[in-house]
């Protein structure tokens, strides 16, 4: 009986190192490359369209923009795109578009409520003119360029600074109220899915199961090993 199992091991060892180890790996060598060279095509068509919206959001056409956020959110929704993001100086891999802002319609928002509160506080009586749109004419230039928010501290030290300047009776009794849109409404991500049906989706399945066929080969390989060595002892 022992003898038999014996046999019958050694016959399926033999069968198992009929084939060709060194053409599985070829292969998924192969469909690992095909795999990254597939991601990577996504993960460009992915920068331009974002490009693109970028570049929507500067020419300031609301039906371009919406146009071009809808393209890129649907080709992301739909591809498997890996996207290398930073934060806090660290770098990672993520589904999807990662974070990006629409900066210039944030700018025109926040530019037209600024003017508005500058056109509201003029005070002809006021010898030195509308000293809220002077200061606002100082700051919020600054306060662009430097990425600052209108409520943080540098932009409000800055507003006050330019107040100061002015005499007392200069002032207006009311107070300056600015409503400037949160930068949360003009921020955008759009994630990927962990598999899609695409080329990309398809050969990634297809090295993922040629790599289980592999690593159970081995497995049964090792299993048989033992079990020949462990029988010889016997």
């Amino acid at each position: 009986m022992g003898g038999l199992s014996k046999n019958h091991l050694q016959l399926s060892l033999k069968h198992l190192r009929s084939v060709k180890t060194w053409q599985l790996f070829l292969v998924f060598i192969l469909l690992i490359f095909l795999s990254l060279t597939c991601l990577r095509a996504d993960h460009v068509k992915m920068v331009s369209l974002r490009t693109a919206v970028l570049k929507a959001d500067e020419g300031g056409d609301a039906d371009s923009l919406a146009t071009a956020l809808n393209n890129l959110q649907s080709f992301t929704t739909s591809h498997i795109v890996v996207n290398l993001t930073e934060s806090n100086g660290e770098q990672y891999l993520e589904l999807g578009t990662g974070v990006f802002y629409l900066e210039s319609s944030y700018r025109r928002a926040a530019t037209a409520a600024l003017d508005a509160v500058a056109d509201q506080e003029v005070d002809d009586s006021n010898s030195n003119g509308n000293i809220y749109a002077a200061a606002s004419a100082v700051c919020r230039p600054k306060a662009i360029a430097n990425g600052w928010t209108w409520d943080s501290p540098e932009h409000i030290d800055c507003y006050m600074t330019e107040l100061a300047k002015y005499p007392a009776d200069s002032l207006s009794s009311g107070t300056v109220t600015v409503d400037i849109p949160s930068t949360e409404l003009y921020r955008r991500e759009f994630a990927s899915p962990l598999w899609t049906p695409t080329l990309s989706g398809f050969v990634l399945l297809l090295t993922s199961l040629l790599g289980i066929v592999i690593f159970i080969r081995f497995l049964i390989w090792l299993i048989l090993e033992i079990s020949i060595n462990l029988l010889k002892t016997a």
